[in-house]
């Protein structure tokens, strides 16, 4: 198969850890033929196909230069046999423009991964709202009053962002309310941002548990990403530490009962979040957590994800 991989700059991969790479890595282990682009390189013009500005690489398997770039050309995105949307997190307008050129290009006949239009229904924070019975108490406003309220209740509470990544942006207010109002301030904006509130849960400190579904099916292990230091962050961007385990029947039952609903709206790799028993995030855009869950398993993730990307492409 010829694959493309809408990603980050290649540059930047950090290749020890990088999910993306790793699935570029067994894409080439099979003999597909991997090349890469990013969102800024998709172009559409009247009378024409939806096409990109990509570069067909090899994997040379060195740490430092890890590609080489065999060609560059401007092609329609329909000629793949697949199309792999990996643009790291924020959901911002520039990814909401890229889906909407991936959905043309479905429409002249490419197969995108995951599907554009479930990107654009299922932004990380707020796709769990269709799940209430998975999660802790949880509160979604641009109303500051709502806020102290809902901390009134719960005491001990996390706010975050709508649109943050990797943990930035995130603040715990315990029982006592200490500057709970500048945290509004900064994360709310006068009412003008809406933002995400949630019980704390202290089951944290065993981990902020990432499941991995693919094609609607549990990877057998998680990681568990476990905060350092004194933070109440587990994401591995905010320096927590990762450790996979397998899945718990608390896990597993979350994991099955969201799974074949969100595979069969299009979602082939989904990122749940799970603290203790409660789901927190649903991350679509660019799941990650390959490598360290094989790595520290032996469960080949890469493997699982190459198998069903095989079967849905052809």
């Amino acid at each position: 198969m010829n694959i493309l991989f809408v990603a980050d700059p290649l540059e930047s991969f950090k290749i020890y850890k990088d999910t993306t790479f790793s699935m570029m890595r067994e894409a080439q282990r099979r003999g597909h033929r991997v090349s890469a682009c990013e969102q800024i390189d998709i172009a559409w013009r009247s009378g024409e196909r939806v096409t990109a500005e990509v570069r067909d690489i090899t994997l040379t398997g060195e740490a430092q230069a890890w590609f080489r770039t065999d060609g560059t050309r401007r092609v329609e995105l329909r000629g793949f046999d697949a199309i792999v949307m990996r643009k790291d997190p924020p959901f911002d307008t520039e990814f909401f423009y890229a889906t909407h050129l991936l959905g043309q290009a479905e429409r002249e006949g490419a197969k995108v991964f995951n599907k554009p239009q479930a990107l654009r229904d299922h932004p990380e924070k707020l796709a769990l709202l269709e799940f209430p019975e998975y999660v802790s108490p949880t509160l979604v406003t641009r109303r500051p009053e709502d806020v102290r309220a809902f901390q009134a209740e719960h005491g001990d509470i996390i706010l975050k962002p709508l649109d943050g990544m990797g943990g930035m942006g995130i603040f715990r207010v315990r029982a006592d309310g200490l500057n709970l109002g500048a945290i509004i301030e900064t994360l709310n904006r006068e009412g003008t941002q809406t933002l995400m509130v949630q019980r704390y849960v202290p089951d944290i400190v065993h981990g902020d548990k990432r499941i991995l579904l693919i094609n609607g099916v549990p990877a057998p292990y998680c990681l568990a990403r476990i905060p350092q230091g004194g933070e109440v962050r587990g994401n591995l961007a905010a320096g927590g530490k990762g450790v996979a385990q397998p899945l718990t029947v608390r896990d597993r039952e979350i994991a099955e009962a969201l799974g074949p609903v969100l595979a069969a709206r299009g979602l082939l790799l989904v990122g749940l979040d799970v603290i203790g028993t409660s789901l927190t995030e649903i991350n679509v855009t660019s799941p990650t957590c390959f490598q360290e869950i094989t790595d520290q398993t032996g469960f080949d993730v890469p493997a699982m994800f190459l198998d069903a990307l095989e079967s849905l492409a052809r």
